[in-house]
């Protein structure tokens, strides 16, 4: 798996790479064997969600690195706009 986040967006042209973004809310809750983690930033309305086997150092606060793109969830018959975040780091 590749961790350069320049390598990660330039193989895929969805991806988005921000640094320093700061961490406002970190949720974490059990979704089956995985730990769902959402997280909303300064100045974004949409979650940042990814999934970990286990539970994450909380971030609220914290300055954090991620690389992620946008997709469509579906809650209730509603379209929401939420961030998978595919590359997490403390900046």
């Amino acid at each position: 798996m590749q961790s350069d986040p320049k390598k990660l967006v330039e193989k895929n042209r969805n991806l988005i790479h921000s640094e320093l973004l700061k961490v406002v809310s970190h949720t974490q809750r059990e979704q089956g064997d995985w730990i769902l983690h959402s997280i909303m930033v300064e100045g974004c309305d949409a979650p940042f969600k990814f999934k970990r086997k286990g539970n994450y150092q909380n971030l609220k606060g914290a300055r954090v690195n991620m690389t992620y793109y946008p997709e469509q969830e579906v809650v209730a018959g509603i379209n929401f706009e939420v961030m998978k975040v595919v590359r997490i780091k403390r900046g």
